[in-house]
């Protein structure tokens, strides 16, 4: 009856995520057109940005900031160098598993 009332919470936890994947998607058109050499130099600046942070909240927010980008960077990567492309779902579960949403 409560699941009734309230929902699925496994419905609710992907539908939180959705809008990350939705920015993910938007970046995708943006990190093809990169060069081989850009794509790789995007782990420096994501490293760059990480050494900034002062203390653990300062790195969290920093994370999440750079999520999209980097998950969008990830897919890219995986359809040049596998010739696969990750689906929305396999990012739904990368972002959980980021969040330390699973067991």
């Amino acid at each position: 009856m409560l699941k009734a009332l309230l929902g699925d919470p496994n419905a609710r936890k992907l539908k939180k995520y959705q809008p990350v994947v939705t920015d993910i998607n938007i970046l995708e058109e943006e990190i093809q057109s990169l060069s081989d050499e850009q794509l790789r130099g995007k782990t420096g600046e994501f490293k760059e940005k990480l050494a900034k942070a002062k203390n653990r909240d300062d790195e969290n927010q920093i994370l999440e900031e750079i999520l999209p980008e980097a998950f969008a960077v990830v897919r890219e990567a995986g359809k040049r160098v596998l010739g696969m492309r990750h689906f929305d779902v396999q990012l739904l579960g990368g972002i959980i598993l980021h969040t330390g949403q699973i067991a």
